[in-house]
């Protein structure tokens, strides 16, 4: 199959980004703005190496009245004294252009930036197999205009199965209102009549070669290889042979899309935005059963899916999902996106195209069980289910699970994790240590006979209770290599299980040692009792 790239030339991206910008800060009763009005020169300036102001985008108004880009600010204003400047921001015009390529993939899972300066920035649309959906490349170009140009962003836009051919026809040319489209057989003959700078050629190699009197790509191509690459200095005629071969086919070049294409996606687009989480739900129970297929068909299951909608106004929203085993029911994944809350999605003035990708997908086989787990596999099932839609609701970090750590010290011997997707099979419980420990351990005040006495009588919370019955100590060493937060010494514990004479029972310890870690010097700290859980 021919591969299909579309180019997108975002015409004055710079001004475009900053005139969006301004009109959503504008205030209803703020007065009109000047440089909003496209009948006046406006112009984005940056400072150069030499700390000079400089035009980096223009308008179509300021390029009529004879301005150009790179041009000192004071010199355009000598020109044109009235013209309007503002500062240009590199940075939100790459953020921008990254957001414009995210909503780019209504038309193709592959949308790449084209970072290229001068202001020839755009976008890389690889709809190999998927013009067809559209109505054809022509139609498939039109519309893609159409659309940018609703979102106050003109472009200009070609077809061409290389990407250097498609960049320079999309900047250079076919007519007003006739984008080019060209196959295998017509590219060469659709690039020659092109200047030589439509091969991205830097200035030093596109100035050598006007001094040699090679002003089209045509003049090109007569040229043997190997001599057109000796007659420049520097080496800079490998690098025009090169953009040559990749325009022409000859030489590969790949492209890196913003955001990895999904394996499995469901694409759907209508005429009339969708304006009401109802209708987006109604969609979106289309879009579950179309993904669903390919997934079944394939022996494979969903364990991420992410919706994404296209706005009508250039915006994109989104809402994700996970699951811990994979899965293919429709019906589960429209109760989970559900939960997760369809209302989140921000709609704007509504959504003209939604879609559904599958963003981890892993083999679905049959698991044999036994016949005396098979209540147990069910609990399983269930408890997986449960745990993916309160994850959907509440966010993965509100639903955890213990996990165990390897240290003797109670407080450090598990820690939280979220529960999703992880085994949720606990070590047996220690009928020793109680269920719950108090965290941090609670100040106890305690009788207990020296050096290693059980308590014999201790207060807690204001409650004096009398010990009818202990067992311990359980000596724990401590984790000398793990400093306190306040750099208090690191001591020694001895727990003890003691019960008091209303039954009630309990886990203190003792921390320090009379003797080793105390010899009752005025400086030292005393051994102290903590309360850390309380027994069944």
């Amino acid at each position: 199959m021919m591969r299909r790239i579309v180019s997108v030339w975002l015409i004055d991206w710079p001004v475009t980004v900053w005139r969006r910008s301004a009109m959503r800060a504008r205030r209803p009763a703020s007065p009109p703005d000047p440089a909003l009005d496209p009948q006046n020169p406006f112009a984005l300036i940056l400072k150069n190496s030499r700390g000079a102001a400089v035009l980096h985008a223009l308008n179509p108004a300021a390029r009529r009245v004879g301005l150009r880009r790179g041009q000192i600010q004071a010199d355009a204003r000598a020109m044109i004294p009235h013209l309007i400047c503002k500062p240009a921001d590199i940075e939100a015009d790459a953020r921008a252009l990254t957001a414009l390529a995210v909503w780019a993939e209504r038309w193709s899972p592959s949308v790449s930036v084209d970072p290229a300066s001068e202001g020839l920035e755009g976008l890389f649309l690889d709809v190999t197999g998927a013009a067809h959906l559209f109505g054809g490349e022509a139609a498939l170009l039109a519309q893609i205009r159409e659309r940018l140009a609703e979102a106050g962003a003109p472009a200009r836009v070609a077809m061409a199965p290389t990407v250097g051919a498609v960049w320079a026809l999309a900047r250079w040319g076919g007519r007003e209102g006739h984008p080019p489209i060209a196959d295998e057989k017509t590219a060469r003959g659709l690039l020659a009549p092109l200047p030589v700078e439509a091969l991205r050629i830097d200035d030093r190699t596109l100035t050598q070669a006007r001094r040699f009197g090679l002003k089209r790509i045509g003049d090109l191509y007569p040229m043997p290889r190997a001599g057109l690459a000796r007659r420049f200095r520097d080496g800079a005629g490998v690098g025009l042979v090169q953009r040559l071969d990749q325009a022409l086919g000859f030489a590969g070049e790949a492209l890196t899309p913003v955001r990895p294409p999904p394996k499995y996606r469901a694409w759907r687009t209508w005429m009339e935005p969708v304006e009401d989480i109802e209708g987006v739900e109604a969609r979106l129970t289309e879009l579950t059963a179309d993904l669903s297929a390919p997934l079944l068909r394939d022996g494979q299951g969903a364990k991420a899916l992410t919706l994404t909608g296209f706005r009508s106004d250039g915006g994109t929203t989104s809402l994700s999902v996970r699951m811990a085993r994979p899965g293919r029911d429709a019906g589960i994944w429209l109760r989970l996106f559900r939960e997760a809350g369809l209302g989140r999605l921000e709609l704007g003035f509504g959504l003209d195209a939604m879609m559904l990708t599958a963003d981890a997908v892993e083999a679905m086989t049959a698991r044999q069980g036994t016949l005396e787990s098979e209540a147990e596999a069910k609990q399983a099932e269930s408890l997986a289910a449960l745990i993916d839609r309160l994850t959907a609701r509440l966010g993965e970090d509100c639903v955890l699970t213990p996990e165990p750590v390897d240290s003797w010290i109670p407080e450090r011997a598990e820690r939280w994790r979220p529960a999703l997707g992880q085994p949720l099979s606990l070590p047996e419980a220690d009928a020793r240590r109680p269920i719950l420990l108090l965290d941090p351990p609670e100040p106890v005040e305690a009788i207990a006979e020296l050096p290693d006495g059980a308590p014999a009588r201790f207060t807690w919370r204001r409650l004096s209770r009398r010990v009818t019955r202990a067992d311990g100590p359980e000596r724990l060493s401590p984790e000398w290599w793990r400093p306190r937060p306040d750099d208090r010494q690191v001591r020694t514990r001895d727990y003890y299980r003691v019960e008091d004479e209303t039954g009630g029972r309990y886990w203190l310890f003792r921390e320090g040692l009379y003797g080793r870690e105390y010899s009752g010097d005025v400086q030292e700290r005393a051994p102290s009792w903590w309360m850390h859980g309380v027994l069944p």
